[in-house]
């Protein structure tokens, strides 16, 4: 099978469009053939090495989490998906080797759904990773609740864009930090845009004079360091960033788990989140796609097409 692996940490020229033998499959792992896979933040990072220490590593390793696509064969032990079956998956493993940026991918059981019948195959691939880690954050961290005040930081991005929709879904009012020329999109998820910069904390206050109930940051930094000063007494934060643990906060780590992939799928054929998708590469341009997402600003998301039609 095609597939794009690295031999090697490094920059985006470690890309390799590789042919690799078919994935094994075994009892409770479900073998998909892949339309598109979806591009994420963690992508580039792995490729570089960054979370070498958390994962074992081994090469020739295929990048990528995200897919949707079409159950060519299932293990033994599967009862849940059937060939022909078509489905979306946030496949991670405990080791790094096997992702998605291919034709074929092994998927354990644990990191699949149906796909929603309400996107279509390229949508669908960007809802997974993005998607869980927007749901769990606000459902199991943040544990959001109707008529609560809740800030995105970095808003209109992959997971923003989806954690504003999700909030709005909970009942919640969202507030979502964004540059400017990304307002009027905030606006169409149901969000309160307020621009980044110097005077957020005015800005914010503004709208929720005794503060948000919770803070949901995806991007770190002084961002993160500022939030507590935007919670109410008593109030929630949690980020993508470790750092959150010393301010009391809680630390967003995706986890593969079906039935939350499966309320996302659910969400979306109830018209509750939408996919926006900024961009679109062939596989063979996965190069391309990671310098576009490691540059930030993207709008929504960034997928592979591996075998669109």
């Amino acid at each position: 099978m095609k597939a794009i692996a690295i031999q090697r940490y490094g920059g985006p020229e470690v890309l390799e469009l590789m042919d690799l033998p078919e994935p094994r499959l075994g009892p409770d792992v479900v073998l998909v053939r892949v339309r598109y896979a979806g591009v994420n933040p963690a992508d580039w990072k792995i490729r570089e090495g960054f979370i070498d220490d958390w994962f074992e590593s081994h090469f020739p390793m295929v990048m990528g989490c995200d897919l949707s696509g079409v159950v060519e064969r299932t293990g033994l032990g599967v009862t849940e998906f059937a060939p022909g079956d078509e489905v979306v998956g946030y496949v991670r493993a405990d080791h790094m080797q096997r992702g998605t940026y291919g034709e074929l991918v092994a998927a354990p059981v644990r990191t699949l759904a149906h796909k929603p019948r309400a996107l279509d195959w390229r949508a669908a691939a960007g809802l997974p990773a993005a998607g869980l880690t927007a749901y769990q954050a606000l459902r199991r961290h943040l544990r959001i609740g109707p008529g609560e005040v809740l800030l995105v930081h970095a808003a209109a991005g992959g997971v923003g864009s989806l954690a504003v929709q999700i909030g709005r879904a909970l009942g919640a009012r969202v507030i979502g930090t964004a540059s400017e020329r990304n307002h009027a999109f905030l606006r169409s998820l149901g969000a309160e845009p307020v621009t980044y910069g110097p005077g957020l904390a005015d800005r914010v206050h503004a709208l929720a004079p005794g503060g948000v109930d919770a803070v949901f940051d995806l991007m770190g930094g002084d961002t993160l360091l500022g939030s507590p000063a935007l919670l109410r007494p008593g109030g929630r934060l949690a980020s993508i960033s470790g750092d959150v643990t010393r301010l009391g906060g809680r630390y967003v780590f995706v986890r593969p788990d079906p039935a939350d992939l499966a309320e996302l799928v659910a969400m979306a054929d109830r018209g509750e989140v939408r996919v926006h998708v900024s961009a679109e590469f062939p596989l063979a341009d996965a190069a391309e796609a990671h310098e576009l997402v490691r540059a930030g600003h993207v709008r929504g998301k960034v997928v592979l097409a591996v075998a669109p039609s």
